[in-house]
């Protein structure tokens, strides 16, 4: 009997091998090496500038090197009218370069979208622009702007100004001026960004429309314009940032002149550290300003609600 219930006993199922976990961690260990060579190029930088931050660092004085506390940035709230000068100019000069930059991007964006002859050719020479170099935009704009051989000279030709005239060198003018250098190479941006999103857009939308009887103003406020609502807040985002941060246009053409008309804080920032050699207040001065654009990015973000659905 016992013999018999042995026999009968069913087999024990077969014991299920444990899967490894190396598969499953292989693709993080596999990119570990490169995010912790970014992580350590970013992070020691902004370690670095926090740490100078609080200390007075200048190498040209070495006597009065030391721990500084928190006085940089109470000598920045209250007695440096430069920086309130340069952070009022900042939020100007991102204010009318992205607003316009978006609005003309835009249009260039949707007219390169359309059908036509030499289509091909006309989205190269509008997103040509993107394509130069910063240093090199601001050689070509330097010599369009030359008071002997620019601008100026060919229209006090045609009757229009008087020879000599240099818009960099004129508080009146030297805004406008460095506006429309920057304007373009972002334009472009704007473009590129907003016309690979049109791309998306299926066409049986506007068909429906059309059919409907909805103009081509409604079709682009009620189709166009919600379809691209995060394309155009994450550009505006982004090139808000780098228009704050822009110092090799403003530093080649104005230098920040004339009077000081032209500098933003991180030219003010530059010039702290590299010409004064105050490498302790600079680095206060870069934490001020990277508090201000993470404080401006959540706050945007949020208002703008982005990635949430368009009404």
């Amino acid at each position: 009997m016992a013999q018999a219930a042995a026999v009968a006993k069913p087999p024990a199922p077969p014991r299920r091998r444990r899967a490894s976990a190396t598969p499953r961690r292989l693709p993080y260990l596999l990119i570990a090496p490169a995010a912790l060579l970014m992580l350590g190029f970013i992070a020691y930088p902004v370690i670095s500038v926090f740490y100078y931050s609080l200390q007075d660092y200048n190498p040209t004085k070495p006597w009065r090197n030391g721990y500084a506390g928190f006085d940089n940035f109470v000598r920045i709230f209250t007695e440096d009218p430069l920086f309130w000068d340069t952070l009022v100019f900042s939020a100007k000069w991102v204010f009318v370069e992205v607003g316009l930059q978006l609005l003309f991007g835009l249009a260039l964006a949707l007219i390169v979208n359309q059908t036509f002859v030499g289509r091909g050719l006309g989205r190269a020479l509008v997103f040509s622009p993107w394509a130069v170099s910063g240093v090199l935009t601001s050689a070509i704009w330097v010599l369009l702007y030359n008071s002997q051989t620019g601008i100026t000279r060919y229209l006090a030709d045609l009757g229009i100004g008087d020879y000599g005239v240099s818009w960099l060198s004129d508080t009146s003018t030297v805004f406008p001026a460095v506006v429309v250098a920057d304007l373009w190479r972002g334009v472009p941006f704007f473009a590129i960004l907003i016309l690979a999103d049109l791309q998306s857009v299926s066409k049986d939308l506007y068909e429906a429309a059309e059919v409907d009887g909805a103009s081509r103003i409604k079709q682009f406020w009620h189709i166009t314009l919600p379809h691209l609502k995060d394309a155009i807040i994450l550009s505006t985002l982004l090139r808000a940032v780098w228009e704050f941060n822009n110092v090799d246009l403003l530093y080649t053409l104005t230098g920040g002149g004339p009077a000081g008309e032209t500098t933003t804080l991180p030219l003010y920032i530059a010039n702290t550290s590299v010409d004064a050699h105050n490498f302790g207040y600079a680095s206060a001065l870069t934490t001020v300003a990277f508090v201000i654009l993470l404080f401006c990015s959540m706050v945007y973000l949020r208002l703008s609600k982005f990635g949430g659905e368009s009404k």
